[in-house]
């Protein structure tokens, strides 16, 4: 089933409101909603509507509507239609539909806008949404959008506005003393990964320090696999900024092997980040054997990365160069320093 059709039917109605429905305005929603693959959208918007005009009250088939005509109109990039029809389906949380029904709508729709290219768009959804849940004090939906807000002030380099938001990300996840609240050890891992992000961007190395303590010292989290592989990816290069190398190599490892899991692209970054650190700490190991990495030996950037470590541990400058000609002079000079190369 696809995310629509589970949402249709994880709607909870008693059996006398189920008997009580309008089967038209339930037909009506369905066949609008099968002409959704028309190249025309005209059809469907008509039909939608009708859903509307059909309903006496504000209901729940409304209510899936209006959530349908936020995606067209989207698809389309109708964006004043699709905002006009948003603000209307906000105005059903109040009283026309469930909590968690209005929870599992919106909480789509926030993953949705997610592919949105143009940022003022998903700048006015976001701030539109927050304007709703002022009223409704749904706390869970308030962290998810306030994260994806500051998340689009961080694309934009507006880290003001970002650490405004994030601010008050934390303070709702502290105790009345000031203190985190361990109980919401997940929310603050995400809060510590968008400042980390925050404070690379700065070059707030001072902060990032702080941060990365903060973020190991959290025990009570089960966190996105993502959120881990950033706040190890900052330890990484922290500790390489130290010269610590091993500990560099084993947040690098843990970094690649969390944004694996994510399926985020950084992984082939952290893993040429985990090479590096390999031929610093003078180790004659080689960092594919691990089982989580033998799957992307082949990959071009890889490939490329094996023939430095080759390279490397023949002592061979020549190749060692040639199998990275892009690699910056500085790349070059921190390896020599760390061992004699002919």
């Amino acid at each position: 089933m696809s995310d629509d059709e589970m949402e249709d039917y994880g709607f909870e109605y008693s059996e006398e409101e189920q008997a009580e429905e309008d089967v038209d305005i339930e037909n009506q929603y369905y066949n609008s909603k099968g002409m959704l693959e028309n190249d025309d959208p005209r059809e469907s918007i008509e039909g939608f509507n009708q859903v509307l005009n059909m309903e006496e009250k504000k209901g729940e088939w409304g209510f899936k509507a209006l959530k349908q005509l936020v995606k067209v109109y989207f698809r389309h990039k109708m964006y004043d239609k699709m905002m006009a029809s948003y603000r209307v389906m906000l105005e059903y949380i109040d009283s026309a539909v469930t909590r968690n029904a209005s929870e599992k709508k919106i909480n789509s729709l926030l993953d949705f806008m997610a592919q949105a290219q143009d940022i003022d768009v998903l700048q006015e959804f976001y701030e539109t949404t927050l304007k709703a849940l002022e009223k409704a004090k749904n706390d869970r939906l308030w962290f998810k959008t306030n994260l994806k807000l500051a998340n689009l002030w961080f694309k934009k380099g507006e880290y003001g506005r970002m650490a405004k938001i994030v601010k008050d990300l934390h303070a709702s996840c502290q105790n009345p003393d000031g203190t985190d609240d361990i109980k919401k050890g997940s929310q603050l891992l995400e809060i510590y990964a968008m400042e980390i992000q925050m404070y690379t961007e700065q070059r707030n190395n001072k902060k990032l320090k702080q941060l990365y303590q903060k973020a190991l010292a959290v025990k009570s989290a089960i966190p996105h696999p993502r959120i881990l592989g950033i706040i190890r990816e900052c330890g990484g290069k922290m500790h390489m900024r130290d010269q610590l190398w091993s500990e560099a190599a084993t947040d690098f490892f843990e970094a690649f092997k969390s944004y694996d899991e994510a399926g985020v692209g950084r992984r082939v970054q952290c893993l040429k980040y985990l090479v590096l650190a390999y031929m610093l700490m003078e180790s004659n190991v080689d960092p594919f054997d691990a089982q989580e990495a033998k799957p992307y030996k082949q990959d071009p950037e890889i490939i490329a990365m094996t023939a430095l470590v080759d390279s490397y541990q023949r002592s061979d400058i020549v190749k060692f160069a040639l199998a990275c000609p892009l690699m910056h002079n500085s790349f070059l000079r921190a390896c020599r320093t760390q061992r004699s190369l002919p």
